[in-house]
């Protein structure tokens, strides 16, 4: 099968469902030459053999200096110095330093740990709905998805909560840049350094009030010279934003998944012990990451086939990796027994989701608890008028109403 290229991957029907397009992709090859919206020509893997395969390749970095003139001229990325102070965090990484800073926030994410505070994070989901259940209705991303997954995350990282009440929940947008012609550039600015003051505050302020916690733990490599300023100041950015923004995202894909597959909602209403299980087929079936970030080969290699220039966009589809036929039996069907179920939501290889085991148990927390306390729950508009965000690698939609 022939693929026009490069092959444009956006716009919003595309990402009201993605999915038909990727099947397209996958039945045609492993390897296409996309386009994404800021102009950037990049290479798509898809399928899950190829997927798996690609994220696991030594030859392919994470390092934004590997890109190539082309890309850079056209990248959606943040412009300097932010680049340089923002951008240097574990995503952006290779090893040596990409292993001693996946070191550095391990021990915080680990599964005991996270376990261990199921009972905060609970506290947290009723606590937001005793606010709402009366109510009949709800924006569920902005009454419950956003609080409730910033609030954990604070209690993870150690967020003190003079800090939390100041946080701006739009400096989460800093991660979708515009270019130095859009009108929007000098509002774009303006998020971008009230977000670094804000994130050099609190690095002080844990330096004179260190605590047990994964920010204090930041600062003190640091102190020891194991990570740069810039290191830091990227890390607290990252967990900042790159540890909620998904996570309220996936809360939305999976409610959506729900209330729109009636069988597999009553299904689980009826066994809470499937939660565990429908939250991985969740996963699967509508990841909140679409698109992994940018991989570049240091020099022109071959990948499936196909010749790649040095420095040129790699990215790996996960939702079509995630919809294989060759992989999963009915992948476009939503299945709470499906077993096993070795999707690929947080990635692999050593850039494996270092949170995951605090985003299944967010997710089941959130999930059970709306469940439990709102029931009737339902779309409050029809699924097509839902208004997804536009962004290149998320998926997630802007709010969700919905009636209870």
């Amino acid at each position: 099968m022939e693929i026009d290229c490069p092959f444009p991957l956006y716009g919003e029907e595309f990402k009201r469902d993605p999915y038909p397009t990727y099947s397209l992709l996958r039945q045609a090859g492993p390897v296409h030459q996309v386009e994404f919206p800021s102009g950037v020509v990049g290479w798509l893997v898809t399928g899950y053999a190829a997927a798996r395969g690609a994220l696991a390749d030594p030859r392919l970095g994470k390092d934004h200096r590997l890109g190539n003139d082309a890309w850079r001229r056209l990248a959606a990325i943040m412009p300097e110095p932010q680049h340089s102070t923002l951008q240097a965090h574990l995503l952006h990484q290779d090893p040596p330093k990409h292993t001693l800073m996946r070191k550095l926030v391990l021990d915080a994410l680990a599964p005991r740990r996270v376990e261990g505070m199921r009972g905060q994070f609970e506290e947290i989901a009723h606590e937001l709905l005793d606010r709402v259940a009366g109510s009949g209705g709800m924006d569920l991303v902005q009454s419950f998805g956003v609080p409730f997954t910033f609030r954990v995350l604070s209690e993870v990282i150690g967020l003190p909560a003079e800090y939390q009440r100041r946080f701006d929940r739009a400096w989460c947008k800093v991660v979708q840049p515009v270019g130095p012609r859009d009108p929007r550039r000098s509002a774009y600015i303006g998020l971008l350094t009230g977000l670094e003051r804000y994130i050099s505050e609190v690095i002080v302020h844990k330096r004179n009030n260190p605590g047990d916690d994964l920010l204090t733990s930041l600062v003190h490599a640091n102190e020891r010279g194991e990570i740069t300023d810039a290191e830091l100041s990227s890390s607290v950015f990252q967990l900042l934003v790159a540890g909620q923004e998904p996570v309220t995202n996936q809360i939305s894909t999976a409610v959506i998944a729900l209330l729109t597959h009636p069988g597999q909602f009553t299904l689980l209403r009826g066994d809470p012990s499937l939660l565990p299980q429908a939250v991985e087929e969740l996963l699967r079936f509508d990841g909140a990451f679409e698109l992994t970030t940018w991989r570049f080969f240091g020099e022109t290699s071959r990948l499936y086939g196909r010749e790649i220039p040095a420095g040129d966009s790699v990215i790996v589809s996960l939702s079509a990796a995630n919809r294989d036929t060759a992989q999963f039996r009915d992948p476009n069907m939503l299945d709470f027994t499906r077993h096993p179920n070795s999707h690929l939501s947080f990635g692999h290889g050593i850039h494996f989701c270092p949170g995951a085991a605090l985003g299944r148990i967010e997710l089941e927390i959130a999930l059970g608890a709306l469940i439990q306390r709102l029931p009737g729950l339902r779309l409050e508009v029809p699924e097509q008028e839902l208004k997804w965000i536009q962004a290149v690698l998320g998926r997630g939609t802007q709010s969700l109403p919905v009636t209870f």
